[in-house]
């Protein structure tokens, strides 16, 4: 195919990337496998179609996660350059997952030299990206950034197939689409026959899968984004940036309001019940006088859900030992009803993985301080009058398929605040997607809440109901939108995607031997 497959196959991942938000040029993410695919099929060895395979990672994941860099901006104990590092070596990691895909193909299809390319290396190569990317999103304390099923959003019927086989189950159907569209090309129509019209009869029916309209005399809900970048959050900003979150608030009117605010910007203490030398250093209010400007735009059928910190103390409470990354549910009384601990921490964020190996060489957390966050129990929800059981997923948690909801207690919505303010241009834009794709599997509509953007309220099929648009200062407002009976996806989880793997390695294997 060239003289150069592994620089091809490179620049076919950086190609691939295009058709994520947020250029959303999903065509090209089907040019990007359709080379990767045959590149790997041409290996003459097994070590050839992994290094094949890792190269399209790296150009990818380089390409994808170039946000990652402006984390490095804000943050004074390493200097910014060390970012673009930062974004390439984490994409040398990530790309063992395509390279695994692409090596397990290979091996599992029987390439014999010289034999055509045929359906059941590429049903086996789907499986196999199935696999990858739930490992991708399980090891290490997983990373599930922009899926391939992500990229389908731009055409929401097929998106909207997540709702029964789950985001990483669409990610290798759509990796097997593109095998047959290879193979169509080649003059093999069988697989093409069954995917190219599946995907098209997925596309049109986009209208018969929309939600419901909420009804007329619905509550409301209301996402604040104040604008606020991560170099204005010093600690003397606390009452300017309450006072700028409070005037985005509205103000109250018939009908209850669920006001969500987002994470990282209330800079003062929001629980009592502290020793009284633990507040200084944190804020520069009173907790209480802090939930009293925020119960002041509040009506009596109103609740405000607020970011914030929440502190742990050793047992004699002599030191703060750790802090908890939260959201609170504050009633018109100014009471604290609810609180979530967020639960799936940001490596290199909210803590330092190996501290006892990475500080000695002089790496730290990418956010300011030198305390970890401590994890909480995992996904709980919230009580809300008017509401009912609201679920929370605190900013990079909303991005893992399959772990959003309590199972036990299934919620009515999910509130997500976020964080976005490190993520540049590209990252905003992905992790709204992500939250999108966990809409559409859960069957729940999503009310995102950040900084500088996007903030949205996300209908329970993806659809954008509303937006603020990034680093601007506003707010959204909309009926709450109707939840959707729950979803096949959201009663199996990923159970589903392991089984559809299973069954596209069973049919190709199937293939296989019919063909000797």
């Amino acid at each position: 195919m060239t003289r150069y497959p592994a620089l091809l196959a490179l620049i076919a991942g950086a190609v691939a990337a295009c058709g994520f938000a947020p250029l959303d040029l999903w065509p090209l993410l089907l040019v990007g496998l359709i080379v990767l695919l045959a590149l790997v099929q041409e290996a003459p060895t097994i070590k050839s179609a992994l290094w094949r395979g890792w190269a399209f990672g790296v150009g990818h994941f380089t390409v994808n996660n170039n946000w990652f860099q402006h984390a490095f901006d804000f943050q004074d104990k390493m200097p910014p350059v060390l970012g673009y590092f930062a974004a390439v070596g984490l994409a040398l990691y990530l790309a063992v997952f395509p390279m695994a895909a692409a090596g397990v193909a290979w091996r599992a299809s029987g390439r014999l030299r010289g034999r055509q390319p045929d359906a059941a290396y590429v049903l086996i190569f789907g499986a196999a990206w199935i696999a990858t990317e739930y490992l991708r999103a399980r090891l290490f304390t997983g990373y599930a950034w922009d899926p391939v099923s992500v990229a389908w959003l731009p055409v929401i019927g097929v998106a909207r197939m997540s709702a029964f086989v789950g985001t990483y189950a669409l990610s290798g159907l759509t990796v097997v689409l593109a095998g047959a569209i290879w193979l169509a090309l080649r003059r093999h129509w069988h697989l093409a026959a069954v995917m190219v019209p599946a995907t098209g009869l997925a596309a049109l029916s986009a209208p018969l899968t929309r939600a419901p309209e909420p009804a007329a005399d619905a509550p409301l809900v209301r996402v604040v984004q104040p604008n606020v970048s991560q170099d204005q959050r010093g600690q003397s900003d606390g009452p300017l940036l309450l006072q700028r979150l409070t005037q985005l608030s509205g103000r109250p009117g018939p009908r209850p309001r669920l006001i969500v605010w987002p994470e990282g910007v209330v800079r003062d203490m929001i629980e009592d019940g502290y020793p009284d030398w633990a507040y200084f250093g944190f804020n520069y209010a009173p907790p209480f006088w802090t939930r009293r400007q925020i119960a002041r735009v509040l009506g009596p059928r109103d609740t405000a859900l607020v970011g914030g910190t929440a502190l742990l103390f050793s047992p004699d409470r002599a030191r703060v030992s750790s802090a908890t990354n939260s959201v609170f549910a504050i009633d018109p009384a100014a009471r604290i009803t609810g609180r979530y601990d967020k639960a799936h921490l940001v490596p290199y964020g909210e803590y330092l993985p190996m501290p006892w190996l990475l500080k000695p060489l002089g790496l730290a957390r990418l956010v300011p301080g030198d305390m970890d966050f401590t994890p909480g129990p995992g996904p709980r929800n919230l009580r809300v009058p008017g509401f009912g059981p609201v679920g929370v997923q605190l900013c990079y948690e909303i991005i893992f398929s399959g772990q959003v909801v309590d199972e036990a207690h299934h919620p009515r919505l999910l509130f997500n605040p976020s964080n976005d303010a490190w993520f540049g241009r590209w990252g905003p834009p992905q992790h709204l997607a992500q939250a999108r794709m966990r809409a559409i599997e859960e069957g729940l509509p999503i009310i995102r809440a950040t900084p500088t953007g996007i903030s949205a309220i996300i209908a329970a099929d993806g659809r954008l109901i509303a937006t603020v648009p990034h680093e601007t200062a506003g707010a959204a407002e909309a009926p709450l939108p109707a939840a959707l009976p729950p979803t096949p996806f959201s009663r199996i989880g990923n159970m589903m995607a392991l089984a559809i793997a299973a069954g596209l390695a069973a049919i190709g294997v199937a293939f296989r031997r019919r063909g000797r």
